[in-house]
């Protein structure tokens, strides 16, 4: 094993990283992990305020899950997935008892971009069809097809991509597209323009509506009640199929198994990672609808991967979802929410000018900072990088000088630690977010 000193030096020479300009990169060496902690080379112990990728939900290093995953390797590295395997029949088994309303079969990826490229092909061949409607202010993956499915400025570079992909406005109150005046009028216009779009697309040439449940990255915009609902109806009306992306949104991060059962809305697919098992063995998937499996009964799918369901990635899920259930760990994240995040949160909006809005549920929650609120003007420029981005680097400077990791896109400092984090660490946290918010009023002009 190598010093830290190589551990750094090997890095910057050999590892290539992704969404990075290479020459500008310094990446912290981390040790080790254990809960909502991590440690850096020099000892320095940080919070972990982003479950790394919003991916570590059950926390660093749970026994349970390491001890899965060790019993497995003893039993069985690896095998094809045309083999049937105990450990992947039981991860699939829970994943689709916890699934919403009648989904109950699923197929394993390596992760959230492979479960969308392979839900929009189980889309368009179920349906016959070939468009995908999909929002703006959206992250499906960066493979070829999902990167184009994303709706925010990730996708730009990459195209042209895939044909077949509308984008659309979804709801987000705070800065309407609908120039609504109320969360109810914002659901209820986001949905007429969501039925105009359909209707200039022509209804029958679309497969699906892909929606990220709460849209993550890109906000952690939290649907009006009764939208998910009406985008259920207009998909039936047209014989177009539902898929929600929950990658990030699910397995407890919303304070439900699925963030689709907050509202008992039941889409026709299901797109899983992160959360399944916390990233510590990578998985994916995508959950099937009856109708959706039915295709497939006697027409081959025309679809796999190698690792599909690799029995380490398949007994870290089975260890993790046999531990919320046992732990109550969904129920915990639901009560931080409302408790804790929430309330505090609140406060801190009343405390500082540079909070325009809070806004979540669950461990998943966003700060919108701004500069001025009668205006709303963000912090920062919508993608703002380099110097125009300077102010949201200082507050997550400010952050890591304190010993809180945080997770910061464009103009916000979202709120994401694992589900199980206790909640004296949520409050330290919390109380280290105020102390940085200080560093983003320095910059509003009201």
């Amino acid at each position: 094993m190598g010093t830290n000193s190589t551990a750094y030096d090997d890095d910057r020479r050999h590892v290539f990283h992704s969404w990075s300009a290479q020459a500008t990169l310094a990446p912290l060496v981390v040790n080790r992990a254990e809960g909502s902690h991590f440690w850096d080379s020099s000892g320095k112990r940080y919070l972990d305020f982003s479950s790394q990728l919003v991916n570590a939900n059950i926390g660093h290093q749970h026994p349970r899950v390491v001890e899965a995953i060790i019993e497995q390797a003893r039993k069985l590295t690896t095998i094809a997935p045309f083999h049937a395997n105990e450990t992947r029949s039981e991860a699939a088994r829970l994943i689709a008892a916890h699934a919403p309303g009648d989904l109950d079969m699923v197929f394993f990826t390596n992760g959230g971009a492979e479960a969308t490229e392979n839900a929009i092909r189980m889309a368009r061949l179920t349906t016959g069809r070939h468009k995908i409607l999909t929002t703006y202010r959206s992250y499906h993956g960066a493979t070829g097809g999902s990167i184009v499915l994303t709706g925010e400025p990730r996708r730009w570079p990459s195209e042209p991509g895939i044909a077949g992909v509308v984008h659309f406005h979804g709801p987000y109150p705070y800065r309407s597209a609908f120039y609504a005046d109320s969360v109810e009028q914002e659901g209820e216009r986001a949905l007429a323009h969501l039925a105009d779009t359909i209707m200039l697309e022509g209804p029958s040439t679309i497969a699906a509506v892909l929606l990220e449940t709460v849209v993550g990255t890109n906000g952690i915009l939290v649907p009006p009640d009764g939208y998910l609902a009406g985008v259920r109806e207009l998909c039936d009306q047209h014989g177009i199929l539902l898929i929600l992306d929950e990658v990030m949104a699910g397995f407890g991060r919303c304070g439900e198994w699925f963030a689709a059962d907050h509202w008992g809305v039941v889409p026709d697919l299901i797109c899983f990672a992160k959360g399944v098992n916390s990233g510590y063995v990578p998985l994916g998937g995508v959950i099937l609808s009856p109708q959706v499996a039915e295709t497939f009964a006697t027409r081959p799918y025309p679809g796999g991967l190698t690792y599909s369901g690799h029995p380490l990635a398949c007994a870290a899920a089975v260890g993790s979802i046999r531990a919320f259930e046992e732990e109550g760990i969904v129920e915990h994240a639901r009560m931080l929410g409302t408790d804790i995040i929430g309330p505090e949160l609140a406060k801190l909006a009343a405390n500082h000018p540079s909070v325009g809005e809070v806004r979540g549920l669950g461990v998943f929650w966003a700060i919108e900072l701004v500069r001025d609120r009668e205006t709303r003007a963000p912090l920062v420029p919508f993608n703002a990088a380099g110097p125009d981005a300077a102010p949201m680097a200082a507050i997550a400077a400010a952050c890591k000088e304190r010993g809180l990791w945080p997770f910061t896109h464009f103009n916000r400092v979202h709120v994401v630690p694992p589900c199980t984090i206790t909640a004296d660490d949520l409050r330290e946290g919390l109380a280290i977010l105020d102390e940085a918010l200080t560093v983003a009023d320095s910059f509003t002009t009201a």
